[in-house]
């Protein structure tokens, strides 16, 4: 079989497996998410030896196994048909579902100790244990299921963020193209995902809470009408759109709520017509004199709020917004921000913020390469040699775990240069018009690529310079 794809997702169930030992299978952007009944013996061990496995972490009783963009969904996919045969089956189809050499490497890893482990370079457990242990569960629970409604938008965030960014350089390096019907069409499709946000934030939180999906896709669709500006209730005009992201994840919510309810009181034989009408309805009056009254107060604070940190605060604010984040990178809550960039998107077009998180994955870079230099283990500048190019692209996960952690004095070193970059962006004010990428990348998403790019290269800097002064107990071969 040529599907790389289900042959790693194949080798993993392998080490998690059987089926009954897989309670949930989900993902993110980078990582495939679990939750086992019971952790095999040196699963962790197991796991790294796989091809294709950048790296792994635990959050709680979550095993997060780090496998990169675009790779972790497809990998998910095939993953969770796995997890739904059982033991049985499972054996039946191993031939047909994964290669031969990829089931007999996986089976080995399993029977026996890997001849070449990876190099445990440093202690970084006593720190990444400290930092988890600060964040309370249901916390990140809740922010984590906050997350995951606005996860399956990030593509398209990412595609329309870019062609925006790009058609401003374009129209900047000649004004003449502004007139042009093409550069007017493409200045629509590059606002296409921001136009149509609230109706598919409606339908993921809808989806999320356990209420009908369109149910919540209507109600979006509904706060942000643009008829509602000719709408007067109590000599008080609406406003289409007020409250942004935050009053439609508070409408689909109660009508999750409320849909849930009136499925147990309504009879059964008029359910298909009165449940959707009543959630509808209910929840409808709720959101235009409660709810979207209160995302508005909730939407303005925290617009107000991060362009006064960062336009207040200037580089303070920025240094150390960008020297905090990559711990919430190797904690996996990172994308606890993303429903604040994109109400800074449906407010500004632009967020403030991700430029100056973006140089904590800089500064990884820079500490990664000051490794590389200082190093004289082969296999410690292998690894740096392999996720340094990941690492540029704004993945940091494989350094993180790979490098800097377990070394421990080049992961401050990342920070340090990560807080320098993000004191550079946060002086300017750069702002992105996407969410969902970092690094160099990122730059065809600003409004000021040159600022941003001198972020970067002082976060590389930084870090690198950092690292070399910290220094870190070289491993042996």
């Amino acid at each position: 079989m040529n599907d790389r794809y289900a042959s790693l997702a194949w080798a993993i169930f392998l080490c998690t497996g059987p089926a009954e030992n897989i309670r949930s299978v989900s993902h993110c952007m980078t990582r495939l998410r679990l939750h086992l009944v019971k952790q095999p013996p040196d699963l962790i061990k197991e796991l790294q030896q796989i091809e294709g496995v950048l790296g792994t972490n635990e959050s709680g009783d979550e095993l997060q196994i780090i496998l990169g963009p675009g790779r972790a969904s497809e990998v998910a996919q095939r993953f969770a048909r796995f997890a739904g045969l059982t033991a049985n089956d499972a054996e039946a189809h191993a031939e047909s579902h994964a290669p031969a050499q990829a089931v007999a490497a996986a089976s080995q890893a399993r029977a026996q100790e890997p001849a070449e482990q990876r190099p445990a370079f440093g202690d970084g457990k006593a720190l990444h244990a400290q930092i988890r242990a600060r964040n309370a569960t249901p916390v990140k629970l809740f922010f984590r299921r906050i997350a995951s409604i606005f996860i399956p938008l990030i593509p398209g965030f990412i595609a329309c963020g870019l062609i925006s960014g790009l058609l401003n350089l374009a129209g900047k390096a000649d004004p003449l193209l502004v007139g042009t019907g093409l550069y007017q069409l493409l200045a629509v499709a590059g606002n296409c995902v921001f136009w149509g946000m609230n109706l598919f934030i409606g339908w993921n939180a809808a989806k999320e809470f356990g209420g009908t999906p369109i149910i919540g896709g209507a109600l979006g669709a509904l706060l942000t009408h643009p008829s509602l500006s000719g709408v007067v209730l109590d000599g008080v005009p609406l406003t289409p759109g007020r409250g942004g992201v935050i009053s439609v994840l508070l409408v689909a919510g109660l009508a999750a709520w409320l849909e849930k309810h009136l499925r147990r009181i309504i009879p059964e034989i008029f359910s298909l017509f009165l449940v959707p009408l009543c959630t509808f309805l209910l929840a409808g009056v709720a959101a235009i004199l409660v709810l979207q009254p209160a995302g508005g107060l909730v939407s303005d604070l925290i617009g107000h709020g991060a362009t006064t940190a960062i336009g207040g605060g200037g580089a303070i604010t920025g240094f150390i917004l960008g020297g905090t984040f990559l711990p919430m990178v190797m904690l996996g809550i990172h994308q606890t921000l993303t429903p604040i960039h994109a109400e800074l998107l449906n407010q500004y077009g632009v967020t403030i913020l991700l430029p100056v998180l973006a140089m904590a994955g800089a500064g990884q870079v820079g500490a990664s390469v000051a490794v590389w230099w200082r190093t004289k283990n082969k296999r410690l500048k292998k690894t740096v040699a392999s996720a340094l190019p990941v690492g540029i692209l704004g993945v940091g996960e494989p350094l993180i775990y790979g490098v800097t952690l377990p070394l421990g004095k080049p992961f401050i070193g990342a920070c340090i240069g990560g807080a320098f970059g993000g004191a550079v962006q946060a002086s300017f004010m750069v702002g992105a018009a996407t969410i969902g990428i970092s690094g160099l990348p990122l730059a065809a998403a600003t409004d000021h690529i040159g600022i941003y790019l001198l972020g970067l290269i002082t976060a590389y800097i930084g870090g690198f310079i950092a690292t070399c002064l910290l220094g870190f107990d070289d491993p042996e071969e």
